[in-house]
Formats: structure tokens, sequence, C-alpha cells
């Protein structure tokens, strides 16, 4: 797990990405934690010069359908980027890692399979706390480093 905030990065050093638009899948499931990471990404996106217009935002039920919910989105909203936001916390039954695998997996095979990055943004943590230190609290936001990889990858696919 992280120990360092993960919302610090030089505006500076980022490419201008103005008339480019980003699509953010987020799972409804934990949406105290979800939302929040969304938000860090969109916050960031804006500040970076991207237009509220040219990000687009959905939800899906859970994290494992973010998977789908993206590839939906690579497929027909012409997007330069895709940020795959969910959450999930480990149980007391092998669910967790059948989860957290097949969604790693899930957005591998995308990134593989279309030429526009999609960015792994879900939470796998032991336990809701640190999962809330991630997603707006002591360690930053993971929605705000997404967003910032979102904009470095979306103009390197364009070079």
């Amino acid at each position: 797990m992280a120990t360092t905030n993960l919302s610090v990065y030089d505006k500076g050093d980022l490419p201008n990405v103005k008339g480019f638009r980003f699509g953010i899948v987020t799972s409804e499931w934990n949406p105290e934690i979800t939302e929040n990471l969304t938000l860090g990404a969109i916050d960031t996106l804006l500040d970076n010069g991207v237009a509220r217009e040219d990000i687009i935002s959905w939800k899906v039920p859970g994290s494992f359908e973010l998977i789908y919910g993206c590839k939906k989105m690579l497929e027909g909203k012409n997007v330069d980027a895709v940020i795959a936001v969910g959450n999930v916390i480990q149980g007391e039954t092998k669910h967790f890692d059948f989860v957290c695998e097949g969604v790693t997996q899930g957005i591998k095979d995308l990134n593989i399979k279309y030429d526009v990055p999609t960015i792994f943004c879900v939470l796998t943590d032991d336990n809701k706390q640190q999962s809330l230190d991630r997603s707006g609290g002591k360690l930053g936001n993971k929605g705000v480093e997404c967003a910032v990889a979102a904009i470095k990858m979306s103009a390197l696919n364009k070079r």
C-alpha cells in the first residue's frame, strides 16, 4: 500500500490535452469511495484544460462490470482515454480474489484490444479505512493519479 500522498503531481510536466475527450466508468459499489475517486479524476482533468463537455461519465453496478462499461465506451464514444473506477475490499471469502483478478485481466485485455488507453483506478484494499485513505483521505486521492496517467497516456497515443 502507498505510504505517500497520491495526489501530488507537477502540472507543468503534463502535456496539453485541451480538446481531448475522456471517459470515466465508475462502479456504484462502495459509493463513498468510488464517487470520491471519480471527483478527483474529474477535477484533475478540468484543472488541466479538459472541457467539462469532453468528460463522459457512466456508472455500472460493480467493479466486475467495469470491463463491459469501458468496452462499450471505447466502442462508441470517441474518447482518448477511459478511466475505470472501482473498489474491492477484502472479505472473508475468495470472492475478493476472483473479482480483483477478473477486473485486472479484463482491463489489461481492453488495453491490448483497443488503441485507446484504459486506466486502472480500482482500489483493492484489505479494509475500508485503507480505501478511504486513498480516495481523498490522508494518502490523497488515487483518482487524481489515474487522471494524470490518462492525460499522459492519451498524449502518448496521439504521438
